[in-house]
């Protein structure tokens, strides 16, 4: 009878183990524009430095096309386990009727300068011109027309192109067809250091909320628990290693492979982040329940959603988070 129970025992240890071997595969969402992106250095950074594999996840990454807007909705139809969004984008499609629900914390308060062309000196100069924002509902737009108002200028005083993409922006301002557009990193210092003018940069207007988390449809979430937990704590892992002081000289090593762009910008990036720390990044892919209420104010007051405003939780599932001690 001893050993018969061994032997199952056994047995079971051998399935445990077969089971480990396996990894899950996740498939993985991207907007494109952020493809060789710093936003993208935490994943960048967990598959490099072995958080993935140690946690038994798979990507399988997948280039949404059409990008920030679209997200939710390859989420919702089933072509992706897990997706990048912008909140305002998530926040939108579930008061519509998404399964969708934040799992993490991706950027957090971004830093997006707004780059004008060089004959342009200071904000009284974009009276007329013509600004290169995203989508309305986008908190870059947002927080880009904060820094105008901020500033002096009246919506009335300057033309619109919309935009989406970081990279399409910096095309339209290289080109000469838009007068100064919001970039972020580093394609902002890449054009500051080719002679581009930096007019300010959006936490002046606004100091904090939850750019972009990480989201999936609830029901997946729920059937795939461990699964969720386990890529989250990557996830995690990443943040830390990003924020690590001691880590800085690997992780600047880490934007030039990613990006493409020099060390010195690279460094500046991080310098940028982190002396002092502006919170662009997560501690640990942790959301920000305060931050994403802002952003929710942001859309009242644009009126992209209707009054009575909702509560931040009914967009987030937190307990991934707090099961891989993340939250």
């Amino acid at each position: 009878m001893a050993s018969r129970i061994l032997i199952a025992f056994a047995a079971l240890l051998v399935i445990i183990d077969c089971a480990r071997a396996q990894p899950t595969t996740l498939r993985f969402g991207q907007i494109p524009s952020t493809v060789h992106g710093v936003t993208s250095l935490y994943r960048f950074i967990a598959e490099k430095q072995g958080f993935f594999a140690r946690e038994n996840i798979a990507l399988d990454v997948k280039q949404i096309p059409g990008g920030t807007g679209n997200m939710v909705a390859a989420l919702d139809r089933g072509e992706v386990d897990v997706t990048q969004t912008a909140t305002p984008y998530l926040i939108e499609a579930v008061l519509n009727g998404s399964p969708a629900v934040a799992i993490a914390g991706e950027v957090a308060n971004p830093v997006y300068s707004l780059i004008a062309k060089p004959q342009i000196e200071n904000f009284a100069d974009l009276k007329g011109k013509l600004i290169g924002l995203s989508l309305p509902i986008d908190t870059i737009s947002i927080s880009t027309r904060k820094l105008l108002a901020l500033k002096g200028l009246n919506p009335d005083d300057y033309r619109v192109k919309e935009l989406v993409g970081t990279p399409v922006r910096a095309a339209c301002l290289t080109s000469g067809q838009c007068d100064a557009v919001p970039l972020g990193q580093p394609d902002d210092l890449i054009a500051v250091k080719n002679g581009y003018r930096r007019l300010g940069v959006s936490t002046e207007a606004v100091s904090a909320f939850q750019f972009e988390v990480i989201a999936a449809r609830r029901d997946f979430a729920h059937q795939h628990a461990d699964a969720m937990t386990r890529f989250v704590r990557a996830l995690a892992d990443a943040f830390r290693y990003i924020r690590d002081p001691a880590r800085r000289d690997a992780v600047a090593k880490a934007i030039v492979a990613l990006t493409g762009s020099s060390d010195d910008i690279a460094r500046q990036t991080l310098a940028l982040y982190f002396d002092p720390d502006r919170g662009v990044l997560p501690r640990h892919a942790e959301i920000d329940l305060k931050g994403l209420a802002q952003v929710i104010a942001f859309m009242g007051q644009a009126g992209t959603i209707k009054t009575p405003l909702p509560a931040p939780e009914q967009f987030v599932d937190l307990q991934y988070l707090r099961a891989a001690g993340a939250q």
